[in-house]
């Protein structure tokens, strides 16, 4: 299994960012997945998530209004829309897959990508 994280970069504050995870090696329709994020010197935290069906998705208070998470899958992959991007924004992005609970955390999860680094210039 793998899951491959890409399109982090540099942005300036209020920019935005997509992010995208290309899963591989299971079933990615019956998965739960998500985005986590680790800031430096920090543990990692929740983002947000998205049920199998895509029916369920919870967002971190911290970016609820300015990301939206998105999953095809006929593409096995998940998206991170980021948008209005703040210096906290900052961070390696993880996303995530799980099958076997609901809420997300960072427990949980079965399968992790390798991040993708997001820096947020204020």
């Amino acid at each position: 299994v793998q899951l491959q994280a890409c399109g982090g970069g540099l942005v300036q504050a209020g920019g935005s960012l997509r992010l995208s995870c290309l899963a591989s090696g299971l079933t990615f329709i019956t998965y739960h997945v998500g985005w986590f994020r680790q800031a430096p010197g920090k543990g990692r935290e929740f983002v947000a998530a998205m049920g199998w069906l895509g029916g369920n998705t919870q967002y971190a208070d911290s970016v609820k209004g300015r990301v939206t998470l998105s999953r095809d899958n006929i593409k096995n992959t998940m998206y991170l829309q980021m948008n209005s991007l703040k210096a906290e924004d900052t961070a390696v992005y993880y996303c995530a897959a799980n099958r076997r609970s609901w809420p997300l955390t960072d427990s949980t999860m079965d399968y992790w990508g390798k991040g993708t680094q997001v820096t947020v210039s204020s």
